[in-house]
């Protein structure tokens, strides 16, 4: 069973750079065709999908967040990151990684999410 888990702080200043990192075990980051999303969901309102790294390494960005987001891999340590810069207090959010079958298909597994709140 494939398994993700989310980390990193939970608390940003304003205008600095958040960071997350999603671990994978019970399968491999690099396995055909998966995609390895990021999502989150501020408060009272709807998912809102981020972007994404295929297995291939190729990068898929959400067209509102695309100018301040950018994902990564270690594939040496099955992790995958994301990194959001110039946060806003509207970037306050549970955030989630998720995998999917090819981009833009529903997530299969997904980790427990981890709020991060944007304040000074």
């Amino acid at each position: 069973q494939v398994q993700l888990q989310e980390s990193g702080p939970g608390l940003v200043k304003p205008s600095q750079t958040l960071s997350l990192t999603c671990t994978v075990s019970g399968g491999s980051i690099t396995t055909n065709y998966y995609v390895w999303n990021w999502i989150r969901q501020p408060p009272g309102k709807d998912l809102e999908w981020m972007g994404g790294i295929a297995y291939s390494g190729t990068t898929y960005y959400g067209p509102s967040l695309k100018s301040r987001t950018s994902i990564s891999r270690d594939t040496s340590k099955n992790q995958f990151t994301l990194q959001l810069t110039s946060v806003t207090p509207e970037d306050t959010a549970v955030y989630y990684c998720a995998r999917s079958y090819t981009i833009g298909t529903q997530y299969d597994y997904r980790g427990q999410g981890t709020q991060v709140t944007v304040s000074s």
